[in-house]
């Protein structure tokens, strides 16, 4: 499924990468650059998108309950060198304008009841290789993949993109190859044996465009399993259906029946692109004490230093001064007398919004995923006296001010030079997703930074 969000994927290049925008149009006629690849749809030429919804599954097992809902938030970004799209990513090892080998990671959803899903956590992020094929609207790809103890299943999936209007379609078929110890332990439950086999899945995704950069989602999908797989005593139906339903943020194009889009790398603009140097301390409070001022410290002093880059996506959103920037970045939990050093990987899409009161100043919000090596000391405390296990990939937020330096000191050659405060967030959205371990709680660290655009 691809339109929930996001994904954590090579962000070690990803911080040294730079956005390819989409763009120039001639009285649809284009000239055919070296690094030109063609789209049909407005869906396949979008650069990014940021939204959230909700995912229904069926639950196949023998339980009580046969559904479970997930609150999904949704990423989309790429360039020359990766993808994002939703719960799947991909790192380009090799690609032309029709052809892609990618490192390639997909979310995998275990629906079983929610009340079960913190404890096992099955569902993740399993890493893999891909190919990939397009060829206007048509596209096919096969990828191999493993979980972290290397059961192994791959796909092969076609798909076609069909806009028209307002409206895009998505349509999908896809197998899946899944191997002996993949079915013995996600359907058989390590109690049962069974063999490897083959399972069908197919559907629809769609959007409609309301108005600006205003989107609807939906998915509806069904899939099948193998007979040996559903007459096992643990399952309890063949068929498993999924939906989604959700809204998201894209860019601003007018509809149309189809049109050529030009992806390349021009020039970057003037401070299009930033790099955050921030040093952050841990909170025991949460969001609502920090903003209102009641903030308390965190008595073993637990603190972060964190280096984000940025790229502008686009400097208006709903034709207001809004500017949106892909930021990646990389975050060190500094030991202390109750933890050991950690790192923090984080991918996110964040707005800023400038005004002028005396010199200039912005407000900032990010929304995107943070994956820990190790659970820290503030937020595992947190969550052990909550009766959760913890999650090392959760929801990632940014709150944050900051002011021009450059109209503080009246430098010219500051202009591009901000000084901050920001809100560092990682938490679980309040029990409402699987994909953040059922959690509800998380960390926060408050944080001064300095931010210079380039």
């Amino acid at each position: 499924m691809n339109y929930p969000i996001g994904v954590i994927a090579s962000l070690a290049a990803l911080t040294l990468t730079q956005l390819s925008t989409a763009s120039e149009f001639e009285d649809g006629v284009h000239s055919k650059p070296q690094h030109e690849v063609i789209y049909e749809t407005q869906y396949q030429a979008d650069i990014w998108g940021l939204g959230m919804g909700m995912r229904r599954g069926d639950i196949p097992f023998a339980t009580e309950d046969d559904e479970v809902y997930d609150i999904l938030p949704m990423l989309k970004y790429r360039n020359d060198y990766l993808f994002i799209d939703g719960m799947e990513a991909g790192l380009h090892l090799w690609k032309n304008e029709q052809h892609q080998v990618n490192a390639y990671t997909r979310f995998r959803f275990v629906d079983i009841p929610k009340e079960l899903q913190n404890e096992t956590q099955s569902q993740a992020f399993d890493f893999g290789l891909q190919y990939r094929f397009l060829q206007g609207p048509w596209e096919a790809d096969a990828a191999f993949l493993s979980d972290s103890n290397k059961r192994s299943y791959g796909y092969t999936r076609t798909q076609y993109h069909w806009e028209k209007g307002s409206l895009y379609l998505n349509p999908y078929a896809e197998f899946h190859w899944k191997s002996a110890d993949f079915n013995e332990y996600y359907y058989g439950l390590e109690q049962y044996e069974v063999g490897a086999g083959v399972e069908f899945n197919a559907g629809i995704k769609a959007r409609y465009h309301l108005a600006s950069n205003l989107y609807l989602l939906g998915q509806f999908g069904v899939g099948r399993l193998e007979d040996e797989v559903a007459h096992l005593p643990s399952m309890d139906t063949q068929y498993q259906y999924e939906s989604y339903f959700g809204f998201a943020f894209y860019p601003d194009a007018k509809s149309r029946e189809s049109m050529a889009v030009r992806v390349s790398s021009p020039d970057s603009d003037d401070d299009s692109e930033f790099l955050r140097l921030a040093h952050g301390w841990a909170t025991p409070s949460n969001l609502n004490e920090i903003m209102t001022g009641s903030a308390r410290t965190d008595p073993y002093n637990n603190q972060l230093t964190s280096l984000f880059y940025g790229t502008r996506l686009t400097d208006t959103l709903f034709t207001l001064p809004i500017e949106l920037y892909f930021t990646p970045g990389a975050v060190w939990h500094h030991d202390s007398e109750v933890q050991g050093d950690l790192a923090e990987a984080v991918i996110a899409i964040k707005a800023f919004y400038t005004f002028e009161f005396g010199p200039k100043w912005r407000l900032g919000v990010a929304e995107g995923l943070s994956y820990i090596s190790s659970v820290s000391h503030i937020e595992g405390t947190e969550l052990e006296e909550k009766g959760y296990k913890p999650s090392k990939l959760l929801n990632y937020l940014d709150f944050s001010l900051d002011v021009n330096l450059g109209d503080i000191f009246n430098r010219h050659d500051m202009r591009n030079l901000w000084l901050g405060y920001s809100i560092h967030h990682r938490s679980g959205i309040y029990e409402k997703s699987s994909a953040f371990g059922r959690i509800g709680g998380g960390s926060n660290y408050q944080s001064v930074y300095l931010q210079w655009h380039f």
